[in-house]
Formats: C-alpha cells, sequence, structure tokens
C-alpha cells in the first residue's frame, strides 16, 4: 500500500480514473473507424447530411463618394466643411449606385448647402445629418438599394 505522507494516511487511487480514460478512447477510436469503414463502403451517404456550417449572408459592398467641400456662410467660425461618405449597399446593386453617382452628390450638396450651421457643431448634428443624407440618397437611388450612409470624414475646417 502507498502512503502520501509520513503519517500514515493512504494514498487516494487513481487506477478507477485512468481506466475510464482509457475505455473513452477505445471506444473513440471504434465509434471514428466503424463511420469511416460505412462511408468507404458505400453504407452512408456523406452528402446527404448536407453542409455542416450554416450559410453566411452576402457580405455589403460599400462604394466611395467622392469627398464633398462645402463653404459655410461668413458668419460661421469654420469656413468650409468637408465630407467623405462610403454607401452600403449589395453587389448586385454597386452598379446602379455608380451609374447615379451624379445624382447623389447632386442630391449631397443641395442637402449640405441647406443645412443651418448651427446644427454643425451640435453634439447629434453628425447623427441627424447621417440620417438627412442616407434618405436623400435612398430617394434618388431607389430605397432598397443602399443599406446605409457611413460618414469616413466630417471636419469642419
Amino acid at each position: 500500500m502507498a502512503y502520501s505522507d509520513q503519517a500514515g494516511t493512504p494514498a487516494p487511487k487513481r487506477g478507477g480514473l485512468v481506466k475510464l480514460g482509457a475505455l473513452g478512447l477505445v471506444l473513440a477510436a471504434m465509434t471514428g473507424g466503424g463511420g469511416f469503414h460505412a462511408v468507404q463502403a458505400g453504407w452512408i451517404d456523406p452528402a446527404a447530411f448536407g453542409d455542416s456550417a450554416p450559410a453566411a449572408p452576402d457580405a455589403p459592398a460599400f462604394v466611395s463618394l467622392e469627398p464633398i467641400v462645402i463653404s459655410l456662410p461668413s458668419d460661421v467660425p469654420a469656413a468650409k466643411l468637408r465630407l467623405s461618405a462610403k454607401l452600403e449597399v449589395d453587389h448586385d446593386d454597386i452598379a446602379h449606385v455608380e451609374a447615379r453617382m451624379p445624382r447623389v452628390v447632386d442630391a449631397l450638396n443641395d442637402y449640405l448647402h441647406a443645412v443651418d450651421p448651427a446644427q454643425l457643431g451640435e453634439p447629434a448634428g453628425l447623427i441627424r445629418l447621417r440620417v438627412q443624407m442616407l434618405r436623400r440618397v435612398q430617394m434618388v437611388t431607389e430605397e432598397a438599394r443602399i443599406r446605409d450612409f457611413l460618414v469616413s470624414e466630417f471636419i469642419l475646417d
């Protein structure tokens, strides 16, 4: 009998845990081998199980807008507004959106010239502007084609 310390107390037995692990290893090997043999023998068609991973949704595409520079009224501390943005679209709609890009830029120029410059400096101003610009771009390019309007650069200079 093995002793764990000098006081003479017996050490716990580990033989049962080792036997259980060995049994699990043998069963796993047998199951794997049996599955391999069943597929190789033609008893199981692997194509019947289909793809194990779920289909990923289509990744969006991004169409860049050319930078827009707007001159602000002289009573505003900043003299210019510089805006760069990207439009999130489906891959199938890239050509459709790019063909209408002159109308998109025109709509954004018109809107930004009409915005009250005091809104530009407000904390929530960019959020409101972004929503309004998205709406105008959707009207020009057909609403279903634009998923989102992403502002890359918004500089008051």
